[in-house]
């Protein structure tokens, strides 16, 4: 573990210690089963957004794509009576054509992610929107899937299915960017996409490859959303959740500039947002203070980032002159 991951670690266990006493039910069976529904729910896409940022990239058309996928969900399984498992390929399907068509705007032609996916987060939000022409989609009384319900939005032993599928999310991405080749080119493009290409890496082929995955994840999100809240409103469903995403990554030590970060920082982070959102709700303080919580978040996580880079380019720099200085210390004379 990573020295950023154990200080946010510690810092998650003395928040939950401070919540716990200010309000005891903050340790309930049910308080924390459905703390941590929501630690799977917001998780998946955060995990998602870290292999677009380890890129130096950003995905700002998150919380549009659940929107817009977890309507087109809805309508096929309750209007067109699609079977779900079809249903649930379909999204998936969607969601890798939207990350690649984000990557070949990126790497091909050449625009910023930040462009590229602020008109996404319009355009897809738009579309969901005429989709449903502007009304909400969601299941009537008498729509029943026990089996896709069960699956998605039920609990073995008192744990939700969606934190489970963000625990198996979690393995299988810590693996990929840690302990595989697509995890260190990755990084490498982060760092410094022109020494990556330079060593032989597929730069723009790796590029899109997180794009896809980051879709995909999100498109995922989409379908355990959809059955949680079995409505979608979509001017309004999905909203500012890639600042979320963003939040939870960069407290994780996903530093923006790309090249660094860790997937246990992100569920750290996922589970200290979570945690600081159940203690709004238990103080009974207004839930707009929500977004004032969250932005203050990104913008800590954002000056430590900054503060703790210009630190390591400090100490680099006086290597370098005490180096200099004393070339016999270094094999010199």
């Amino acid at each position: 573990m990573q020295k950023k991951d154990l200080g946010l670690g510690i810092l998650v266990l003395v928040v939950g210690a401070v919540v716990s006493v200010i309000n005891p039910r903050f340790l309930s069976p049910i308080n924390l089963a459905n703390t941590a529904n929501l630690i799977g729910l917001f998780g998946l896409f955060s995990v998602a957004q870290a292999f677009v940022i380890v890129t130096a990239g950003i995905e700002l058309s998150v919380g549009s794509v659940i929107a817009l996928l977890g309507v087109v969900f809805v309508d096929l399984i309750v209007t067109r009576d699609m079977p779900w498992p079809a249903a649930i390929a379909v999204v998936l399907l969607l969601g890798c054509v939207i990350g690649l068509v984000h990557g070949w705007l990126i790497t091909r032609l050449k625009l910023q992610p930040f462009v590229v996916t602020l008109c996404g987060l319009l355009i897809y939000r738009g579309i969901a929107r005429f989709y449903t022409a502007d009304g909400t989609a969601g299941f009537s009384f008498d729509d029943s899937f026990p089996t896709l319900e069960w699956l998605v939005s039920g609990r073995s032993g008192g744990v939700p299915h969606s934190f489970m599928a963000f625990s198996v999310v979690t393995v299988i991405a810590w693996f990929v960017l840690h302990r595989t080749v697509l995890g260190r080119h990755l990084f490498a493009v982060g760092k410094n996409p022109e020494a990556a290409r330079f060593s032989g890496i597929a730069t723009d082929r790796v590029t899109v490859l997180a794009y896809v995955i980051c879709a995909l994840l999100t498109a995922m999100s989409a379908i355990f959303f959809a059955m949680y809240t079995r409505s979608i409103q979509p001017s309004s469903h999905g909203n500012f959740y890639e600042l979320y995403g963003i939040a939870a990554a960069v407290l994780g030590g996903f530093s923006l500039r790309g090249g660094e970060g860790s997937i246990v920082g992100v569920v750290l982070g996922v589970v200290l947002l979570q945690v600081l959102q159940n203690l709004v709700n238990l103080l009974g303080i207004p839930s707009s203070l929500n977004f004032a919580v969250m932005g203050s978040v990104i913008l800590i996580g954002v000056i430590a980032d900054t503060q703790v880079a210009s630190f390591r380019n400090l100490r680099r720099q006086s290597k370098a002159v005490a180096g200099l200085d004393n070339p016999a210390d270094s094999g010199g004379a």
